[in-house]
């Protein structure tokens, strides 16, 4: 199951202060002049302008990546294929997140910050650029010119021959997918030449909208389960240790947005910022999503529990910023995310009679569909 890092909204990202002196020693060996170093403080306009945009670039991917899962099941490329979490996944992830970024946090401790941001730096160039490609297909799609011909392309592996011969990667592609490999390639150079802001939030917008379209939780328990799981994960790794914080300030990649709160003052070459963690996108994000196939599964021609846990993660993620702003210190924000994005689609269906309903509601992945196809083949052809 792929692992999504998590991550909590953080006030403003550290970076090398700004010395308004330097220590000096004279031949008597006394201090000639003393450092002190300023601290930045944003503007109400450039926090207000900081953190809208958080919540702005937070709500597209949910917002289009919930829409997108709910037919990437019919893809005919294997990569395209949502992956289905059970409930059995959703109680082991908060293990295997927390291993993980205790993990990032000793080899920060212990090696060299940039040796391993270089490497991560790599990794994530290749990913985000399938991530980015993959995003901008449906719609290169609409905007592609008639008049201008298609190519059709496959990529096949397979492994053994003959009779044992076993596809490892299938995957179909045309002239519209090359044009976005290489838009997303250029983004990638960028980032990897500047490590500027805008192409960190369009690699991790990506990210983001892949995680919600791509990753499938089987039914609402197991959505209650990661959750809850991942609220306890959250909270204790914010509050009851330093760990979050140094992991998401230390590491350069990109698994947050971030918007400058200098950005009046500075400009594009702005160097505060505000960050919120992926994680605190796609977990709820994954769970929306679900909501909003059940609503289709109705067949009601309506969206009340998509609705309703979008505006939920508005309210959640608005007064985390708030409880942030105020107290001047990280939050967890599946701490506000989770009661909200839980509770408010279900006491929605508590109040229309529909809660045993949506507990009943369940996904079959993939996998046990092409499975049952292909019993069914089988049972036909030995009749």
């Amino acid at each position: 199951m792929a692992d999504v890092n998590q991550g909590s909204v953080l006030p403003r990202e550290t970076s090398p202060p700004a010395l308004d002196g330097l220590n000096a020693t004279d031949s008597n060996g006394t201090d000639a002049v003393n450092a002190t170093v300023a601290k930045f403080v944003a503007t109400p306009e450039g926090t207000a302008l900081a953190y809208g945009s958080l919540v702005f670039m937070a709500l597209l991917p949910i917002f289009f990546g919930a829409l997108r899962s709910v037919s990437c099941g019919k893809s005919k490329n294997s990569s395209d294929m949502p992956e289905t979490i059970t409930g059995r996944d959703a109680a082991r992830f908060p293990i295997i997140a927390s291993c993980t970024l205790f993990g990032l946090y000793l080899f920060f401790k212990i090696f060299s910050q940039e040796y391993i941001n270089l490497l991560l730096s790599m990794y994530f160039f290749v990913l985000g650029i399938l991530a980015l490609s993959h995003t901008m297909s449906p719609f290169m799609n609409r905007i592609f010119p008639a008049n201008i011909p298609i190519k059709q392309y496959q990529l096949l592996f397979t492994q053994g021959s003959g009779e044992t011969k076993e596809e490892m990667v299938n995957y179909e592609f045309d002239t519209k997918d090359m044009i976005c490999l290489v838009i997303s390639t250029v983004v990638g150079v960028w980032y990897i030449l500047k490590k500027h802001w805008i192409a960190n939030n369009l690699f991790g917008l990506a990210f983001a909208l892949n995680g919600v379209e791509l990753l499938h939780l089987n039914n609402i328990s197991t959505g209650c389960i990661l959750l809850g799981g991942l609220f306890v994960y959250d909270v204790f790794w914010v509050f009851g240790t330093n760990v979050m914080v140094t992991v998401a300030k230390s590491f350069e990649a990109p698994i947050k947005l971030v918007f400058p709160q200098d950005l009046l003052e500075k400009g594009l070459g702005a160097s505060q910022f505000a960050m919120l963690g992926l994680g605190d996108i796609v977990i709820p994000g994954i769970f929306i999503a679900l909501l909003l196939r059940f609503d289709v599964s109705l067949k009601k021609n309506t969206r009340t529990y998509f609705h309703t846990s979008f505006l939920a993660y508005i309210f959640g993620l608005g007064l985390t910023i708030w409880v942030m702003h105020t107290f001047k210190h990280a939050q967890p924000a599946l701490l506000y995310l989770v009661p909200a994005c839980i509770g408010f689609p279900l006491v929605v269906a508590l109040l229309k009679g529909e809660l045993t309903e949506m507990f009943r509601y369940e996904e079959v992945s993939a996998e046990d569909v092409a499975a049952k196809e292909g019993t069914t083949q089988v049972e036909k052809k030995d009749q």
